[in-house]
């Protein structure tokens, strides 16, 4: 397909090819600007600062720790399970230095869901918050882990208010469940220790892996997706390609609300910052509206993203529209597709354009983006980034013409190594250095992109990924029922919800025990929200489900 949107559409100052080899890996790059910004605030959390050079010093130590302590070495697994904290970034950019593989844990996950993770990756060595440690104590004997970092949500505040908080969470709101991991070691403890040892330098190059991302599949359990250095490194440099006209070194505030464990935000934030100098504000509940708002509303932000919930839910808190926004200039929608009147009332009540982009985990994420010089909402996903190609490709394997819809296939350097220890599904989606998305889109005259429809069965969910054969085979194992599908429903708060039908085996079954049956197992954002009983499933002549005749119905 002839890139159409070079000459037509992309803005003035974006270049068309980056260089995915500006830096060796992400290490590179942080040594760098750790050592270019030291002084500026890289991160914020509760009130209290990071400087880059603060970051950096605590990064060695925690990476000398790792090495020295746990004897961990390159390209061994180390699994970070906590929300958005300061210890985070000091435990992923150690880890990175130290040439290890970051595993990304939500820390939601339920036990089956978490150990099917850790034994999938192989890890070690994982950092949990407190809350969720009896979690991983269920299932630790079930996986390849040998060394668990505890830490609590205060433990990198001020020493006063860091105890304050963890002690209220422990003892009065009782959010930190009893657990006996024997040796596991206290986060705060390990930087004490860790003070005191010296990081041996590792050599890390681009083809090294950096994370294992692990995303739903349609089939099976979820799969871990081998993202290189190179591929992030590559998907920062197309980030910033398309943002560097807008931001200025040193004076640029983001504000982080979207977990760090989930891609978009580890990219877009986290990472694609550190060029610019500039500052992370981690909130670490979100959920919390009223006090996301109060938050925020203390800091001169720049820019946001988030998913089309989180701007809808702000749009409806108390007190955000008296916000200054005159330093606000980018509001970033993605994980899934924004809403107009959602956009539009963002335009309204801030002042400034939200733009839509499109990326999935595979891809480091960012595969297209609406450009920076756009005025407003336009119901496309935007351009492909730089170094980006797009083909859309009908059942035959032809490609489209314009404005006709066609299933998705990007190349470029962020595309990922495949999905680890799975061969047949790498090939699945892998050809010739081309990734089938499974989505249906349509391009316009001047490059634009636009999603249509999945080929795919996945449900969005707030911006998480919900596959349907993972809640059917849960269903499967209720007694009461004889058979399941389920699929995505339109939700005013969450974008889609899921919505399962089932075929009764019992008939005195109800909607609330299959409801509660789910919960035992399944994150809440994958419980159905509906559940509907029918007489039976359409089915092909071959016995396979047609949901697509559950959807028209």
């Amino acid at each position: 397909m002839e890139k159409i949107w070079l000459e037509k559409s992309y803005p003035p100052g974006v270049e068309f090819e980056i260089d995915a080899d500006k830096y060796n890996s992400l290490a590179d790059l942080f040594c760098k600007y750790t050592k270019l910004y030291q002084d500026n605030i890289a991160f914020i959390n509760m009130g209290a600062e990071l400087t880059y050079g603060e970051l950096a010093q605590q990064v060695d130590d925690f990476a000398a720790y790792l090495q020295q302590d746990l004897g961990l070495i390159k390209g061994d697994k180390f699994a970070i399970m906590i929300p958005n904290l300061l210890q985070y970034p000091i435990a992923l950019f150690a880890a990175l230095k130290a040439g290890l593989t970051v595993v990304n844990v939500n820390p939601l996950y339920t036990a089956r869901e978490l150990q099917h993770q850790l034994k999938d990756s192989g890890t070690k060595a994982i950092l949990i918050l407190e809350n969720f440690a009896h979690v991983l104590e269920s299932v630790m004997d079930e996986t390849d882990v040998e060394h668990v970092i505890t830490t609590g949500v205060g433990d990198r505040l001020a020493k006063f208010k860091g105890a304050m908080i963890n002690g209220i969470l422990k003892y009065v709101k009782k959010q930190v469940p009893a657990y006996h991991l024997p040796k596991a070691v206290k986060f705060n403890h390990v930087m004490k220790v860790a003070s005191k040892l010296q990081f041996t330098g590792v050599e890390v190059v681009g083809s090294d892996l950096a994370f294992l991302q692990y995303t739903g599949g349609t089939t099976g359990p979820s799969k871990g997706a081998m993202l290189t250095h190179r591929n992030m490194v590559a998907n920062v440099e197309q980030s910033n390609a398309a943002t560097k006209n807008v931001y200025e070194i040193g004076k640029e505030m983001m504000v982080t609300a979207l977990p760090l464990y989930h891609v978009y935000a580890l990219t877009s934030n986290c990472l694609c910052f550190m060029p610019f100098g500039g500052t992370n504000l981690l909130i670490t509940n979100p959920r919390d509206m009223v006090g996301f708002v109060k938050e925020i509303a203390k800091y001169p932000f720049t820019a946001i993203t988030g998913v089309n919930t989180l701007f809808n839910g702000l749009l409806h808190t108390p007190g955000f529209d008296k916000i200054d926004f005159t330093p606000l200039k980018l509001g970033f929608g993605g994980g899934m597709a924004v809403q107009r009147p959602v956009a539009e009332l963002w335009e309204k009540v801030t002042g400034t354009r939200l733009l839509e982009g499109y990326g999935l985990t595979e891809c480091a994420p960012l595969v297209s983006m609406s450009p920076y010089n756009q005025e407003k909402y336009n119901g496309t996903i935007g351009l492909p980034a730089s170094s980006t190609d797009i083909r859309l490709i009908d059942d035959d394997g032809e490609e489209v013409a314009i404005g006709e819809p066609g299933e998705m296939w990007v190349k470029g350097p962020q595309v990922m190594k495949g999905y680890y220890n799975r061969p047949e599904a790498t090939a699945e989606v892998l050809k010739d250095g081309w990734l089938a998305t499974g989505d249906i889109a349509t391009m316009d005259e001047n490059g634009y992109f636009k999603i249509v429809d999945r080929k795919k069965d996945m449900i969005i969910v707030s911006g998480f990924n919900v596959f349907p054969n993972e809640i059917e085979a849960e269903v499967a194992n209720m007694e009461g029922i004889l058979e399941s599908a389920c699929l995505g429903v339109e939700d005013a708060t969450s974008g889609e919800a899921v919505k399962l039908y089932a075929v009764k085996k019992d008939p005195n079954i109800t909607e609330q025990e299959v409801k509660d049956f789910c919960r035992k197992s399944l994150t809440g954002y994958k419980v159905p929200k509906h559940v509907e009983f029918i007489d039976a499933l359409p089915k092909s002549s071959v016995g396979k489900i047609l949901r697509r005749e559950l959807r028209d119905k």
